[in-house]
């Protein structure tokens, strides 16, 4: 997004950032980075702007026991929160939110008291803002460049937009038109077209109008409607029809018509130019972006006492499992001092009277690493060619795995057995040389492959990770788990195999790379509780897309 597009969505959240919710910036740190933070600072905002920690609790939110005011005076002294008082918050470090912060922040600006504006530093697309939080800003920056140019707008354009802004008219045609821009591109949310409505009023007030324009539209598309995209149309081949004035009272129904699919396709045309290359390409493959709908490519998340994100303490007794919250024991107990030494003259000259109903333990939460297992059929009744295709698609998912810093592991099954060819591992190198000089042909052993497979998701389990399993083959399996050749045993072992794998509660999904779809291992997938996808004559790079978007749901 250029100098101009930079300073018009900065001049748009500067008119009304509280109808707005708020401003995405998705940018990783350098100097256009900073040359947004001073401009967003010096901008010229109706509300205070505030830090707000990335980790902030309900205590920091809403206020809480002001502890040494309270036992200073003896009587409870609350401390205000940070959503006492109307502001704009600025999150840094916004692709950490958790799902708790975010929920809080939303339910603040459904109350339209305040606006967040979001840093977001990931450097990868499949991290992001949490949905809850995301879909409730309106605008969304992605400076790609370090343009000197100044981008910090005029403040008298701002101060007239807001005198000019209650007078702005809405046609009745431009809601209709943002809605079917939305429904074109896959965006299922109701609030976006809302959005989309109010920075499109925004910028007719900044033009010094009095009633929306096409124009004002296909740049609210722009700045609110293209990164929310699931789907985008193919391109036309020939240039989008021109802009058309609005009908004539009496004008032919079906000329009305063709105007609304016209005016609707140049919006997602503004929506589409607003789009990178990547995320273009991503979208034409049919997967989604993950960012856009709050992923962050983590496991499952887990509670503790030891490590983590601090959650809101518990009363409960400390153990050895459970550690002390002192500020929380505390905090319970400083309301109460005056009753007890009134109730307790014995113990009156203690500096604190503290109960055992006052102790709290703390509790933390923070995230398993993810680990995919490929079981892939390296067998002959998977032909080479097909082989070959799998290995593409294992590496490339590799490569995708390392950069989400998630854990990989490959085993294979073929002969009479299955062996582990890769544990564990976060080693990107090492997986690509086990990958080539990955062996084919023999029998198809696939209860011994699903035998391998589960015991290493178990294994995996109890390190604390959180694993997917990832079955390729024909599912034609002919030997059993003893070795022997025997197509009915190792049939029944498979599906035995499988109620197994689904028992143990691991996640799973089956690729059926047969020249035509086996019936029995669809039979055999819906036992493991797994997706079953059957791919005849996929490419690597088909393969891998299935595959991600599969694992990603």
């Amino acid at each position: 997004m250029g100098g101009d597009a930079t300073t018009t969505v900065l001049a748009v959240l500067a008119v009304d950032p509280v109808a707005l919710g708020g401003l995405w910036l998705r940018s990783r740190a350098g100097p256009a980075r900073l040359r947004l933070i001073e401009a967003l600072r010096r901008l010229s905002l109706p509300l205070p702007l505030l830090r707000l920690p990335p980790n902030a609790g309900d205590e920091a939110l809403f206020g809480g026991l002001d502890i040494a005011s309270t036992l200073g005076s003896g009587s409870p002294v609350s401390r205000p929160g940070l959503l006492d008082r109307p502001a704009v918050m600025i999150l840094p470090m916004a692709e950490r939110c958790d799902a708790a912060l975010a929920a809080r922040l939303a339910q603040a600006l459904d109350r339209h008291h305040h606006a967040v504006i979001a840093l977001d530093e990931a450097a990868d697309e499949s991290e992001g803002l949490p949905l809850a939080l995301a879909d409730r800003l309106a605008l969304f920056l992605c400076p790609d460049g370090p343009d000197e140019a100044p981008i910090l707008p005029d403040p008298e354009l701002i101060a007239a937009a807001r005198r000019r802004l209650p007078m702005v008219k809405v046609p009745h045609t431009a809601v209709r038109d943002l809605v079917a821009a939305c429904d074109a591109l896959g965006i299922d949310s109701l609030r976006a077209p809302t959005l989309a409505l109010t920075t499109a009023r925004i910028l007719a007030a900044l033009a010094g109008r009095d009633v929306v324009e096409p124009p004002d539209l296909a740049q609210a598309a722009e700045f609110a409607l293209a990164h929310r995209a699931a789907s985008v149309p193919p391109a036309p081949d020939a240039e989008p029809p021109p802009l058309q004035p609005p009908p004539e009272p009496g004008s032919d129904s079906t000329q009305r018509e063709g105007q609304d699919s016209a005016a609707a396709d140049i919006l997602v045309a503004a929506a589409r130019a607003a789009l990178p290359e990547e995320v273009l390409r991503q979208l034409d493959a049919g997967r989604l972006s993950r960012s856009g709908r709050g992923a962050t490519g983590s496991g499952a998340a887990r509670a503790g006492n030891r490590r983590g994100r601090p959650l809101s303490p518990r009363r409960a007794r400390p153990s050895m499992q459970a550690r002390l919250d002192l500020v929380a024991t505390l905090r319970s107990a400083a309301p109460w001092q005056a009753v007890r030494r009134s109730a307790w003259p014995n113990r009156a000259n203690q500096a604190l009277l503290v109960a055992p109903t006052d102790f709290h333990i703390r509790r933390c939460k923070d995230h398993s690493d993810r680990l995919l297992i490929f079981a892939v059929d390296a067998s002959g009744s998977a032909a080479v060619a097909r082989l070959a295709e799998a290995k593409g698609a294992v590496e490339m998912l590799l490569a995708q795995a390392y950069s989400r810093r998630d854990h990989v592991a490959l085993l294979t099954f073929r002969g009479t057995g299955a062996d582990l060819l890769l544990p564990p591992s976060r080693s990107l190198v090492q997986a690509r040389q086990r990958l080539r000089g990955l062996p084919g042909g023999g029998g198809t052993p696939l209860a011994s492959g699903l035998e391998l497979a589960l015991d290493t998701a178990t294994r995996a389990r109890g390190r604390g990770m959180t694993p997917t399993i990832a079955v390729l083959t024909d599912g034609k399996c002919n030997v059993a788990l003893d070795g022997r050749p025997n197509r009915e045993l190792a049939d029944a072992q498979s599906l035995q195999m499988a109620l197994a794998i689904r028992k143990a509660g691991t996640s799973a999904l089956v690729i059926d790379v047969g020249q035509r779809p086996n019936p029995r291992l669809a039979q055999i997938a819906m036992g493991m509780g797994a997706r079953y996808i059957a791919l005849p004559r996929a490419t690597a790079g088909r393969l891998a897309g299935v595959l991600e978007s599969a694992l990603e749901r």
